[in-house]
């Protein structure tokens, strides 16, 4: 606990340095304790900027309000049209570079046009052992990592985040929804908005990690494994294919090795270390 609460310590004299910062804000556990915390140590020098594209679900958009709305945060929602974004809807490797250098360059922008002087992201420790080639981009742009500089791991951030009390503490991981779409196969609204109301049907069902990604007219369901047999329930079942075949998707998969972040990656990673 010494050790937490020295990184607690850390960040807090980071956002102090700062005199002001704009905070890309998605609700997710990294953001949500970055944001939280930024505004208890600037106070009115921090807006929370979070970004209103069709890969973000309007589930997590509602919820990032509510959460500003809940600590008193001041949030501004921007709109990007990311499809348009050269290297977005082709769907390349390095998508995540393209996507976050036209992002981050919006956030930056807006915290210009509010007089802030830097722009913060949420990046922890253990991203830095994945692939994150948006990485790139916040480096090239000059945003800055607080949880990262400070020493912070996600289970860091959690512990700390349950300690203040925030409801993101436990709140499961979540990768906008372009990570369901193989690498190659071309991203499009409606490709999005299947699998955003697929993962819908799933919250409402009561799951709370989940993935469904798109290969073709197949959605594949990702489950941890603990929570694959419920899904084998014949009524439940039924429900959740017609609920797919409504969607557009011909064929309704259970991937039996269950969910694992990145799986879309590990193709590239085999490839890498051959």
């Amino acid at each position: 606990m010494e050790q937490l609460a020295a990184k607690a310590a850390r960040l807090t004299e980071i956002l102090k340095t700062l005199g002001s910062a704009a905070v890309a804000f998605s609700a997710g556990v990294d953001s949500a304790y970055l944001a939280y915390t930024a505004h208890e140590v600037l106070g009115e020098r921090m807006t929370a900027v979070t970004v209103d594209v069709p890969s973000f679900p309007k589930r997590e958009l509602e919820q990032s309000r509510e959460f500003c709305g809940r600590y008193g945060i001041r949030q501004t929602v921007i709109a990007v049209d990311q499809l348009s974004v050269a290297g977005f809807a082709e769907n390349p490797p390095d998508r995540c570079y393209h996507c976050k250098r036209a992002l981050f360059s919006a956030i930056k922008q807006t915290a210009d046009d509010l007089g802030l002087a830097h722009v913060i992201e949420g990046s922890n420790l253990d991203d830095m052992s994945a692939y994150r080639p948006g990485l790139r981009a916040v480096s090239e742009l000059g945003i800055t990592s607080p949880l990262k500089e400070a020493g912070l791991t996600k289970s860091d951030i959690r512990a700390l985040s349950k300690a203040a009390g925030l409801p993101t503490w436990d709140k499961p991981s979540f990768a906008c929804l372009a990570t369901r779409i193989p690498y190659g196969d071309r991203i499009t609204p409606e490709k999005l908005r299947m699998t955003e109301l697929a993962e819908d049907k799933l919250a409402e069902l009561g799951f709370t990690q989940y993935r469904v990604r798109v290969h073709g007219d197949i959605g594949r369901i990702e489950l941890p494994e603990e929570d694959i047999p419920r899904l084998t329930d014949p009524a439940l079942r039924s429900e959740v294919i017609a609920c797919f075949s409504r969607l557009g998707f011909s064929y309704t998969a259970l991937d039996l090795a269950g969910y694992r972040t990145g799986s879309m990656d590990i193709r590239l990673t085999e490839k890498a270390h051959t």
